[in-house]
Formats: C-alpha cells, sequence, structure tokens
C-alpha cells in the first residue's frame, strides 16, 4: 500500500500546510483512537519539541484521540527518545511525538511510536494512513477520552537516561552542550550536571521560532569553536528533538556519528557487550568504517538510509549497537530509537573509564575522502527517467575501479536530493560529485 502522508521518519513539512495541519493531526488521533482504543482501554504518551506550531498539533492530536475513547498523557517538551521511553515504562498504547526533528522552525510533523517504543513499520503506517483517509466517528460522550498533564515526565527520563550508564560519576570532564534551542534545553542539562560533569550550554533559550537556527546537529562548528574557547573536553551537539548528536573533541575538531559508532563498538568489544560482534549502519557510513571494523574482528551490515531500518536490522540480527553517520545512533540495551543524551552520556563513561580523550579515542581509522551535499530541488523523478543520468554515474564507476561510489537519493523529509560521493582519491569524488551536481541542477531545479 503506497504512502502519501509518511515519509522516512513519520509525517513532516511546512506547519499549517498540508499535511502537517490541525485536519491531518486530529485525523491521525482518531485513526490512533480507533485502532486501540476500540477493544478496551488505550493511552498514548504525546510529546513535543519547542516549535510554535507544536501548540497547535497538539491539540487537534489530543482532541482526535479523546474523540475515539482514548486517554492522553501530554509530556511537553521532550526528547523523541524520552517520549519512547515512556511509552514503554508507562505501559502506553503508543506514542506521538510533534517535531521536525533538524528542519527549521518553520516545519513540524508527526512520529508515532507502538506501544514496545519502536518506531512502526511500514505496512503499519500503511494502514493508519488508510483509516486516515475514511470517516472515523467518535465514541459516544460517555466513552470520550481524557488528557492529562504528566507533571514527572522530565524526572523519569533523567533518572532512567543516567541508569544506562549506572549512574557513573563523571567529574572532571567540562563539556560544551549545544541543545539547539530545542527539546532537550532543559534535560540535556541537568542529566549532565547531575552526573558531575562541568557544563557550558549554549542554545538552551528558545522561544518557539529559534529551533535549529545556526545552532544544533546540523551545525556542529559553532560547539567546536566554543570548545576551543572554553578550553573544554568535549562538545556535544544535540538536534531539535534530541535523537541525534554530533561531537567536537577538545581540538576543536568534529567527529561524526561513524566515528562516534566506531570507537563504542571497540570498547563494547572488548568489554564482551558486543553481541555476535556485528554493528549496523547505513549506505552513508563511510566504507573505511567497514574496513576498519573487520579489522577489530567486528561485522558490518548495512541498510538503506534512516535510523528505523538500522533498527529493524538490529533487531532481526540480535545487534546491540547501530547507527547514521548523521548521529542517531541506537544502544538496543537501553533504547528503542537514536538518543543523542544517552549516546553523549556512553562517549563521556568510555572517556572517563580509558582516561582517553575523544580525540585518541576517535583515531582509530582514516575515512576515505567524501563528498556529501543536499541539493534543493523543484521536482522529484525517477532517476532512470533522468537524461544521461545513469551513463553518468556509469562512468564514473569505470573510472572508481571499485575504489570508490556514488549514493544518490531523495530526501524523505525535505524537497532536496542528496548527493554523496566517495572515493580513496579525493580528486575523483570531487570531480565526479560537480559533475553529477550538475546534471541534477539541470533537471530538477
Amino acid at each position: 500500500m503506497e504512502r502519501k502522508l509518511f515519509g522516512t521518519d513519520g509525517i513532516r513539512g511546512e506547519a499549517n500546510k498540508h499535511p502537517v495541519t490541525p485536519e491531518t493531526a486530529m485525523n491521525l488521533g482518531k485513526a490512533l483512537g480507533r485502532m486501540l482504543a476500540a477493544n478496551g482501554p488505550a493511552n498514548a504518551v504525546v510529546g513535543k519539541d519547542t516549535r510554535l506550531s507544536g501548540y497547535m498539533l497538539e491539540t487537534a492530536l489530543t482532541a482526535g484521540m479523546v474523540s475515539c475513547g482514548m486517554d492522553v498523557l501530554q509530556v511537553g517538551p521532550m526528547p523523541t527518545p524520552a517520549v519512547a521511553h515512556l511509552v514503554k515504562s508507562m505501559n502506553a498504547s503508543c506514542g506521538v511525538m510533534i517535531t521536525a526533528s533538524h528542519n527549521p522552525a518553520k516545519d513540524n510533523g508527526l512520529k508515532v511510536f507502538a506501544s514496545d517504543g519502536f518506531k512502526l513499520p511500514d505496512e503499519e503506517e500503511a494502514k493508519i494512513e488508510q483509516m486516515m483517509s475514511e470517516f472515523i466517528p467518535g465514541v459516544s460522550a460517555s466513552k470520550i477520552g481524557k488528557a492529562f498533564r504528566l507533571d514527572d515526565a522530565r524526572g523519569r527520563y533523567i533518572s532512567f537516561a543516567k541508569q544506562t550508564i549506572g549512574n557513573t560519576g563523571l567529574r572532571g570532564i567540562r563539556a560544551v552542550l549545544d541543545c539547539a534551542n530545542g527539546a532537550s534545553y532543559v534535560v540535556a542539562p541537568s542529566i549532565l550536571r547531575e552526573l558531575g560533569v562541568e557544563v557550558i550550554t549554549d542554545s538552551v533559550n528558545p522561544n518557539g521560532e529559534n529551533i535549529n537556527d545556526g545552532c544544533g546537529a546540523t551545525h556542529p562548528e559553532r560547539v567546536a569553536r566554543l570548545v576551543r574557547e572554553y578550553r573544554a573536553d568535549v562538545g556535544i551537539t544535540l538536534d531539535g528533538d534530541a535523537d541525534r548528536v554530533i561531537f567536537s573533541d577538545e581540538k576543536g575538531e568534529i567527529v561524526n556519528g561513524d566515528r562516534i559508532i566506531g570507537l563504542c563498538a571497540i570498547d563494547m568489544k572488548n568489554n564482551n557487550r558486543l553481541r555476535n560482534n556485528k554493528i549496523a549502519v547505513t549506505i552513508m557510513s563511510n566504507l573505511a568504517l567497514i574496513d576498519t571494523m573487520k579489522k577489530y574482528g567486528i561485522e558490518t551490515e548495512v541498510t538503506t538510509v534512516g535510523d528505523r531500518y538500522v533498527i529493524e536490522r538490529m533487531r532481526e540480527q540480535d545487534i546491540a549497537l547501530g547507527g547514521e553517520q548523521s548521529g542517531h545512533l541506537i544502544f538496543r540495551d537501553y533504547a528503542t530509537t537514536g538518543d543523542g543524551i544517552v549516546s553523549a552520556l556512553r562517549v563521556l563513561k568510555v572517556m572517563k573509564e580509558q582516561n582517553k580523550s575523544l580525540h585518541e579515542l576517535a583515531k582509530f581509522m582514516t575515512e576515505y575522502p567524501q563528498v556529501l551535499s543536499g541539493l534543493n530541488i523543484a521536482r522529484k523523478i525517477p532517476f532512470n527517467d533522468i537524461p544521461g543520468y545513469n551513463d553518468l554515474i556509469a562512468k564514473a564507476n569505470e573510472e572508481f575501479a571499485g575504489t570508490g561510489r556514488t549514493v544518490i537519493r531523495y530526501s524523505g523529509t525535505e524537497n532536496k536530493v542528496r548527493i554523496l560521493v566517495e572515493a580513496q582519491d579525493g580528486r575523483l569524488a570531487q570531480k565526479w560529485h560537480e559533475q553529477i551536481t550538475e546534471l541534477l541542477t539541470k533537471e530538477l531545479c
């Protein structure tokens, strides 16, 4: 069944324009209520990030749910992984996070979690979407649900996050923390400080319009500069809903998700915690990570782009660690989705236990040169239908001769095409990136 509302990470787009409208939010709430409350009591955890449009969507979503007999636990601004955790810990029927993650403040979206805290598979999203297109009657007046504010939601997540590293003391570490003026602006500083970290906060003053505005995981250079300025040990950069994290080492060098996955995998293997000696990453990860992991006796599973697909593979293969180069990191023993705060705690714990700097820990591999960009486009058409596209990719692969690759894909959340060209020879990567970008600009922009 084709999905038109749900993309690779829920429903997302510009707020108050189709599909991110109050009507969509209400219909989603009614569909979930009809599915889950039809055979007895059901409840949902609903969280949001700090976007102004979150109030509108939260109200509409809640109205739809209660009109179909479902109770709603509203937790306010909270990280996406906190909502996933609360769904599990409170035995809720489902969870919905209102967020557009790393997108600008004008956007918003809706992510749905099942009762086990995992994102819904494509097939379930398709069923919900079909139901949303149909008329859904409400329940009788006596069966209407209720909405509550869960006042201790922050404390519950703070306690959980600290327990993922056994409440290990982290005194002696000075960290710059960028919360992207997003959902983690209260809980992330609190968690680190309670564990003894000296925290220098940045972008923790949301006003509804400044989320991800020149800050957060899409702008890690900001924290890298502050790390040098404050002579900190590490920089931690979260995105708007805190399911992603990018680091800076003490030298002000950016450390992406690939290196964090690798250094954590090595540490977990050395401590007999890397089940099956496997990790899971996406096609966007640097080939050097896969090659280097082999040297440490670690096998790498590779999936299509999207943390949900990484998690699906992790569940299928019983893999404890996985993620994306962009900073979605999943420690499956503790979390059901990417969790930037839990990931940061794991890294700080490794630094503390090994008494090594992040720079030392992250230099286990030499990355192959990559040229990665996102091109804003006016339309999306199948790549095979673009004149000259297949011939151009074939010529690139011929010149790479097995030492490089291209990964071209449309974004599932924005009107963009992602262009990745990687090669052991950086000049070839740059050459073919320029030629591919030129062709796609001509045909799609």
